[in-house]
């Protein structure tokens, strides 16, 4: 309730404490947006309005594995809004390009700004990841969040399901601990190219650090925004010594640590 009254104050809004006591009495001001119209109150209409008026909001949903280009698309369309300006007034605001978002549900009022979408998104995201971080780490500290995110971030694309996320992250463990390249398809479906079939053209075209078939390492930032269940994977891989992995005809993938039976369990999945 006092956050509710400081919020106003400092919006100008000139607030005694009698209205806390008067807030007190009517009940507990409503979560969220609410919706005043542009109707005249007395003192009293308003204060009871702030308790029982409606929340005029939507729900957007940001995916887990969904890139940040492809989530404004979408809520621009489903908002009325400016794709264009919501990505220029993200490229502003954010410090990477990729992974600032948290998947979520959020509820956002019907009429928002472009600016005020964002900055609501990245300011609720921030006190999420922070809570994520202090989790699984103990305490949030930005340089080492980027690199879990950028690891979960490849996981994320590339694992089948949720289970197989610590099976993907052992690989990519393994992997570059050997000095291999990735080599996975999933780090191509960066920004717009997020449900892009990965070619062969594509892959020797492209000569960003996204291309694990040419780059070493991972990329040098996050392909896609990640859940918590692909960043507990980047802390906690399975234990195994496996290098490969296909994905066989029911969805699922096959592993294995060596390349003779790799390329056999390519032919087969492709038969």
């Amino acid at each position: 309730m006092f956050k509710s009254i400081s919020h106003l104050q400092d919006k100008g809004v000139t607030l005694y404490k009698i209205d806390a006591i008067i807030l007190r009495l009517i009940g507990h001001p409503q979560q969220g947006w609410i919706d005043l119209k542009d109707e005249k109150f007395t003192r009293i209409e308003y204060l009871y309005k702030l308790t029982t008026a409606k929340a005029a909001t939507h729900t957007i949903t940001l995916i887990p594995g969904e890139t940040t280009d492809i989530f404004l698309e979408q809520i621009a369309e489903q908002l009325k809004l400016n794709a264009k300006k919501l990505k220029d007034v993200y490229a502003e605001m954010a410090t990477v390009q990729e992974g600032m978002f948290v998947p979520d549900t959020y509820s956002i009022p019907n009429e928002i700004s472009e600016e005020r979408l964002i900055t609501f998104l990245l300011d609720q995201s921030t006190q999420k990841r922070i809570a994520m971080a202090t989790k699984l780490m103990g305490s949030y500290d930005k340089t080492k969040w980027l690199q879990l995110v950028t690891l979960a971030s490849v996981i994320q694309k590339e694992a089948a399901s949720v289970a197989d996320m610590p099976m993907v992250s052992s690989v990519i463990k393994n992997r570059l601990a050997k000095g291999m390249r990735l080599q996975m398809d999933g780090t191509l479906n960066y920004g717009k190219y997020s449900h892009q079939k990965v070619t062969a053209a594509r892959i020797r075209s492209d000569q960003t650090t996204y291309n694990t078939y040419k780059h070493r390492g991972l990329p040098d930032a996050p392909v896609c925004n990640v859940s918590y269940e692909a960043l507990k994977a980047a802390i906690h891989p399975k234990d195994t010594d496996y290098l490969y992995f296909v994905r066989g005809k029911k969805g699922e993938h096959i592993y294995t640590s060596y390349f003779s039976t790799h390329h056999k369990n390519i032919v087969n999945a492709t038969k």
